[in-house]
């Protein structure tokens, strides 16, 4: 890995030396017959179709037309162009016309190579979290504290879209305080109440890894106690939600376990005392019927008893509330009681801690003796070292003075601790801290290229990976300036992929290119989809995020994400797909027996994703493929679209039928003659990734046909979007991931190095390292294009 991401570097360096060397002779276009003949019929100047006028293109200058003609090997390579019903030309000679195109189009961005340009940006959410944790060994709860971030290409952690508004950061400070606060130890942490709630959960399976063994229902959660004092614990169960009486306590008793850090800290009993029927179901109680009001009161109440005040050191700590009686019958989980909320309140009575994970981080250092010179030497060395990890940099006395200035102001108000916690908070609202500024330098000419500093590749590489601040070890190579050396960035981006905080860049590109993470907010239709809850919704996510993990850490071939044999299952979920013999909460490798549900295609997850509440949708499974795995979305539809017809429950037809008549509309017919094959062939899956063999009482049809091939199989489907065009999938995996490393859109500009991509991938057999590699090792990961005006309005003016 480590030689070939060498050789990679040492060849952009050198195409990076051909900027000072004058054009070579004009790229040689092919023949424009093919426009002519097959091409102009609609895009020219009397229709301007799509705003396209290729009969006024001059074909021959390549340079001034890169950016339509970009376009037009897409259309082609896809096979989106020409259109369906339409004539066109033999395979052989769409490969030549374009291989001709892409060839003179490559050896103009060999001579005027163009990284683009990345703004400057703020920390996204999870950027935020990762980075306070890996600098001050804390967790937070970023939703509560941040807003959610808006996306531009598909991602979060584009630059365009990552600004700060007054009222973001005044967000930002207010965390800052929070953080600071909770970091040292600060005695100025007030009580609060935390609560925690439990969605629409399976009440009779162990809810996850973190519960203990032998527990059903509940929950657990990472709590931050910020003092050594004593926290009120108050448990809440589920309740009917017609008469609000507690579910499940009627006739048996139940235990419940309250543990921290898997420590037993108290077993609670509830239900059972008063068996028999609540005369305050549907009315109220006489007053004469005593036994009747003490029933009632006690299904409305008994859950008051579940409270306890104890003392807990400071620090964050597991915490797990469960049922721990006998294992019910999966047969009847309504009739079970359930943990709706736990309350958690505190410190009372706090004191600041002597240790916690977060205080050893912080305080490297203590006063050698109460003199001021002495506080002021470690607070110095203690925000010094603080100041470099968050700063990302070096720092100096201009980035240290402000720090001690608020130092002293929270030292004179109450001690040594309390200056740093000032400091701190500071730190925290910086805007060397919040903002990843890239800077220009002195003297650079509009529209000139240069190269990242080590410290800028470092941060890069960093928040690519492990989306979080560089550790020690990155930051001192780049302040060494050693790091742009092809080997030692080599032994880094493999060191990155090693260590266990890459999981959270696999998950987080995962979650968003494959657009699983709009899972939560799906709401499938309760009455279709009884066995639809959150722990099921939480393990379809799961079973994705452990595949695409294992996937990337293997370094198997990029296709492997369509074929793969195996999947990671836990007991609800493969109850959900049929499987059997998987017990427990705990996710395991399992192998596939049969081929429907191999690769990606195969998951609940993205199943439920693109499907509504009460059916399955053709055109959102379709559209799906198109944007995510082939890289070819269509056009936005046209305003005033008519809905599809509901199926008619006397004389039901299949999802298929009713489209088939929708799509005779001539407007919708263009968009969805491509979309709705693609989601057809997935029909075989209902609205939460079941297998079924029907649809609404009539018989599925998902055989399909697509670029001349019958597809009549999940099998089938795979291996089509595997053959599509030229190498589609992993030219748009590549895509995809140069934009999330990179933080931008792609360019027209971007093409020749996507198609260099590709090339290397298919020789070094399509592998993860592979892929990492090459966008590491690109001009537009490690260099970056002055501004110039003419260039970036007009670049500006095409984005969409």
């Amino acid at each position: 890995m480590a030689r070939l991401l060498a050789v990679r570097l040492a060849l952009a360096a050198f195409a990076t030396a051909v900027l000072l060397s004058p054009l070579s002779a004009a790229a040689q276009a092919p023949e424009r017959a093919l426009f002519d003949r097959y091409c102009v019929t609609c895009h020219n100047e009397r229709l301007q179709t799509a705003g396209l006028m290729l009969d006024r293109l001059d074909i021959s200058d390549i340079a001034g037309n890169a950016e339509t003609l970009e376009e037009v090997v897409r259309k082609l390579r896809s096979g989106q162009m020409p259109p369906e019903g339409r004539p066109r030309p033999e395979e052989a000679e769409i490969d030549a016309f374009a291989g001709a195109l892409e060839a003179a189009l490559d050896q103009v961005a060999a001579e005027r190579p163009d990284p683009g340009r990345v703004a400057s940006r703020r920390l996204n959410r999870l950027e935020y979290v990762n980075a306070v944790y890996d600098l001050l060994a804390l967790e937070i709860d970023g939703e509560a504290l941040l807003p959610s971030d808006m996306a531009g290409f598909g991602f979060d952690n584009n630059a365009d879209v990552l600004s700060i508004t007054p009222a973001l950061m005044d967000r930002y400070i207010a965390a800052a305080t929070k953080i600071s606060r909770a970091a040292v130890g600060s005695p100025d942490n007030r009580a609060v109440m935390q609560v925690y709630k439990v969605g629409y959960e399976r009440r009779d399976v162990r809810r996850s890894d973190d519960m203990p063994f032998a527990t059903h229902g509940g929950l657990a959660v990472r709590h931050n106690f910020p003092l050594d004092g004593e926290y009120l614990f108050a448990i809440r169960l589920k309740r009917n939600e017609t008469i609000e009486t507690i579910d499940g306590i009627a006739e048996d008793e139940h235990q419940i376990e309250l543990r921290i850090d898997h420590e037993l800290i108290r077993r609670f009993n509830i239900g059972g005392r008063f068996p028999g029927p609540d005369p305050g179901q549907l009315i109220a109680v006489p007053e004469d019927d005593v036994e009747g009001q003490r029933l009632h009161e006690y299904r409305m109440t008994a859950d008051n008893e579940l409270e306890i005040r104890l003392p807990v050191r400071a620090g964050t700590r597991l915490v797990s509330v469960g049922f721990t009686d006998s294992a019910p019958s999966p047969n009847v989980p309504t009739d079970l009681p359930g943990i709706d909320m736990l309350y958690l309140s505190g410190p009372f009575d706090g004191a600041v801690p002597a240790n916690t994970p977060s205080r050893q981080r912080i305080f490297t250092c203590r006063p050698e003796s109460p003199e001021t010179a002495a506080e002021e030497a470690c607070a110095r060395r203690i925000l010094g070292t603080l100041a470099r990890r968050a700063y990302r940099r070096p720092v100096t006395d201009d980035d240290l003075d402000p720090l001690l200035t608020v130092y002293r102001e929270g030292r004179a108000a109450r001690d040594f601790e309390a200056g740093v916690e000032r400091a701190l908070e500071a730190l925290l609202a910086m805007p060397s801290f919040l903002l990843r500024v890239e800077r220009q330098p002195v003297d650079t000419q509009p529209g000139a290229i240069y190269e990242l500093t080590d410290l800028e590749l470092a941060t890069r590489l960093s928040f690519f990976l492990w989306k979080s601040i560089p550790d020690d070890e990155l930051l001192t190579l780049a302040e060494q300036g050693r790091l742009r050396d092809p080997d030692v960035l080599a032994g880094q981006v493999r060191r990155l992929l090693a260590d266990r905080r890459s999981t959270r860049f696999m998950n987080d590109f995962a979650g968003q290119w494959l657009q699983i993470r709009n899972i939560h907010s799906q709401d499938p239709d309760g009455a279709l989809f009884a066995g639809f809850n959150d722990s099921l919704r939480n393990a379809m996510v799961r079973e994705t995020e452990l595949f695409f993990e294992s996937q990337v850490r293997a370094d198997r071939p990029i296709d492997e994400l369509l074929t793969a044999d195996y999947t990671f299952l836990n007991e609800q979920l493969a109850d959900h797909y049929g499987v059997d013999g998987i017990y427990g909460s705990r996710f395991r490798r399992v192998d596939w027996n049969d081929d429907r549900r191999h690769g990606l295609l195969g998951h609940a997850s993205l199943l439920t994703v693109t499907s509504y509440a009460n059916r399955t949708s053709v055109v959102l499974r379709g559209l799906w493929v198109l944007e995510t795995l082939l890289g070819a979305p269509p056009p936005p539809p046209p305003p005033n679209v008519p809905p599809l017809a509901e199926n008619d429950r006397s004389n039901p037809t299949s999802l298929r039928e009713r489209m088939e008549q929708h799509r005779r509309n001539p407007v919708c017919a263009s968009c969805h003659r491509r979309m709705d094959p693609l989601g057809f062939a997935m029909e075989h899956f209902d609205a939460i990734g079941r297998w079924r063999e029907s649809d609404g009482g009539a018989p599925i049809n998902a055989t399909i046909e697509l670029s001349g091939h019958t597809i009549d199989s999940p099998r089938a489907l795979r291996e089509a979007l595997l053959a599509e065009g030229d190498r589609e999938f992993v030219r748009t995996v590549a895509e995809k991931l140069l934009i999330y490393a990179i933080g931008r859109g792609v360019l027209y500009t971007d093409q020749p190095l996507l198609r260099r991509i590709s090339d290397q991938l298919e020789r070094e057999g399509d592998r993860w390292s592979s892929l990492v590699e090459a966008v590491v090792a690109s001009d537009q990961f490690r260099m970056r294009r002055a501004p110039d005006a003419n260039r970036d309005n007009a670049v500006a003016a095409d984005q969409p």
